[in-house]
């Protein structure tokens, strides 16, 4: 391609796909922007970022500052939701190159009366653009550029470092060069701090043996409100298929009374705008929603597109499943797993434009109907990619507020192309990072690269698929460790209970799936019953609501402690306002005690000034003065959350 300009602007950050996917973040938040950006012979150039928001008109210019060896950065800030748009442009400057030659000639004792006019005419075409008092200097230089008799003023003006200013606050922008438009996508602050909890509203009922309903789970409010979580989420409510329904434990001969998988959904009942009749109404459902509001939380629904032998699109729609050539329809099955009571949904139908957007209209329903901004995606790694993508970006153009988390345990690159594609957060491999090394690696993946700038994680220690070997007959020490990680690490968090804080945790012998799972069956809980893991939960859930510094995942930094059963890390905001220290065990079965190096530099200390930190889940304060300090951690309480007070 011709291109007149002599600036190279390239190696652009953040661009995800060369600007086939927006960067991510949240209103209030800073992207910063890199490029390297140079031209040819030895000019002086600039270079400017240029941002607007889709509904804006005009553009915004934040100039770039060089940094080292032609790397350039610069940022501009993000205000409200939607989609953002940026650009760089770069330029020779010809009044800065001109102010820089000339300066050089004087300080050579040379004659510039040349020099002088061509400067007087880089000024006159500044001049409107001047406030008043830069205007008088503009005018005083212009005259005595001009002038022969004013040689020695127009000399002095030329070293005038309020010249400098001027003519950097007005470039004379010479063939500048614009670099394709990149996107950025802006979120609510919940789609990078959420703190969730999952439970089976059929099994939220106080009465042993009864199915419990929407009006049960309004009376759980406040527990779940009182343990510092803002977003509840269930599985699937629609109504549950009766053809191949799943028994206990995963059986495939369900007996009588047996209630099946929610995520086998749809039945003569309804499909996936309708209610399983024994949770409750529509009516009974928007009361949850509405009173959950009041609380602060949010509901989350689980959108799963499958659908139970008995949906009612098997027979509305059989384009939309792939038949056997004996008439039988193919269930789902992800080896060695197999799902004999749900139909995988056929996107290569040839009715694949009317099935989208059923889909797209079962989410818009929920939302217009009850009032959910949060959805839990179930397994959409095992639908087209472009199809979330364009699913995701029609509901946003209506309802910017939705999000969406993926839950795809699945291979890399696929959970980062879902992310692309839209998803708000993802789920995540924490629950199998169990050594330092791992978890520190893991961290450092997915806050120091090119991950940071779409993959939002959630940490979840447990889920109802997931029953992980380390939590399987663990001790109260285990259970607290992982999620304190859990929500210290990431900011985006969540736990499937009561299982977790009543550790319960019998698993099916040499796998990682619960038995008695409520998968298949409800379980009666104790509903009012309160133990310590519970405590230290909402305790460690309260520092993350009054911390900013861990309602972020990316401002991280692992400090060193030489000990591989003990890991420690430091947490700090936008602007160093807020910063955490965390000290925590891996070891769950013996005290641990070590010296912790402190990051003091970072931390802004100057030498000799001592550090007073409030430990927030026991309230005991520490001073230090050195570099490395002393740790101590017994199994009653296996972690340190330390709030920074320089003194």
């Amino acid at each position: 391609m011709l291109e007149k300009s002599r600036i190279v602007i390239e190696n652009i950050q953040p661009v995800i796909n060369c600007g086939d996917y927006a960067v991510k973040r949240v209103v209030d938040e800073i992207v910063q922007v890199y490029a390297d950006i140079f031209g040819d012979g030895h000019d002086i150039i600039q270079a400017s970022v240029f941002y607007k928001h889709s509904k804006e008109r005009s553009w915004k210019e934040n100039r770039m500052r060089p940094t080292f060896n032609d790397g350039w950065e610069g940022s501009f800030s993000v205000e409200k939701q939607g989609d953002y748009s940026f650009y760089i442009q770069g330029w020779e400057d010809h009044g800065l190159n001109w102010r820089h030659g000339i300066i050089k000639k004087i300080e050579d004792g040379q004659q510039v009366s040349s020099e002088l006019l061509e400067g007087a005419e880089i000024l006159k075409s500044i001049l409107k653009k001047c406030n008043k008092p830069e205007a008088e200097l503009v005018k005083k230089a212009i005259h005595s550029f001009s002038n022969k008799e004013d040689y020695e003023e127009a000399v002095n003006i030329c070293l005038d470092e309020r010249l400098k200013e001027i003519l950097l606050k007005y470039p004379h922008k010479a063939v500048p060069y614009e670099t394709d438009k990149f996107p950025v996508y802006v979120d609510r602050l919940k789609a990078r701090f959420s703190t969730w909890y999952e439970f089976f509203p059929r099994s939220a009922s106080a009465q042993e043996g009864k199915h419990g309903t929407f009006k049960d789970c309004e009376a759980i409010l406040p527990r779940v409100a009182d343990m510092g979580f803002d977003t509840l989420y269930f599985p699937p409510i629609h109504p549950i298929g009766e053809v191949n329904r799943k028994g206990k434990n995963n059986s495939t001969n369900a007996a009588e009374g047996d209630v099946g998988s929610p995520w086998g959904i749809g039945s003569k009942k309804g499909g996936h705008k309708g209610i399983h009749p024994e949770l409750g109404s529509l009516k009974d459902f928007k009361s949850l929603v509405k009173k959950a509001r009041e609380m602060d939380i949010e509901v989350a629904m689980d959108f799963a597109l499958q659908a139970a032998p008995d949906h009612p699109y098997v027979k509305d729609h059989p384009k939309w499943f792939r038949w056997r050539p004996d008439g039988s329809i193919q269930y789902a099955e992800n080896p060695p797993k197999k799902y004999q009571d749900i139909l995988p949904i056929y996107f290569e139908s040839e009715e694949w434009k009317k099935m989208w957007e059923e889909f797209r209209d079962i989410v818009l329903y929920w939302i217009e109907e009850a009032g959910v901004k949060v959805f839990r995606v179930d397994n959409p790694h095992t639908k087209p990619f472009y199809f979330w993508g364009w699913l995701i970006a029609e509901v946003k153009k209506k309802h910017p507020d939705i999000l969406f988390l993926s839950e795809a345990f699945t291979r890399p690159k696929i959970m980062e192309q879902l992310a692309k594609q839209g998803f708000t957060q993802s789920y995540t491999y924490f629950t199998w990072r169990t050594n330092k090394h791992e978890l520190q690696q893991y961290v450092d993946e997915l806050t120091k690269t090119k991950l940071k700038e779409y993959f939002r994680p959630n940490f979840w220690p447990n889920t109802p698929d997931i029953n992980p070997y380390h939590l399987q007959g663990a001790n109260e020490a285990m259970f607290m460790i992982r999620y304190f990680l859990a929500a210290t690490l990431s900011s985006n968090t969540g736990i499937y209970g009561p299982v977790f804080e009543f550790m319960v945790s019998d698993a099916i012998p040499g796998k990682e799936e619960y038995h008695d799972s409520e998968k298949y069956q409800t379980r009666h809980w104790d509903w009012k019953a309160e133990n310590k893991l519970m405590r230290v939960i909402a305790k460690i859930n309260q520092a993350r609501k009054e911390n900013a510094s861990l309602q972020q995942t990316n401002n991280i930094q692992f400090c060193d402690i030489h000990d591989d059963g003990l890991m420690a890390y430091y947490k700090f905001n936008q602007d160093k306002t807020n910063q955490t220290l965390m000290v925590v065990s891996l070891d769950p079965d013996n005290v641990k005690k070590n010296s912790v190096r402190i990051p003091r530099n970072e931390i802004g200390l100057y030498d000799g000034q001592a550090l007073n930190v409030e430990d927030l889940i026991t309230g005991n304060s520490y001073t230090w003065h050195d570099e490395w300090n002393y740790i101590e951690l017994h199994t009653d309480m296996p972690f340190h959350l330390f709030k920074i007070h320089k003194s």
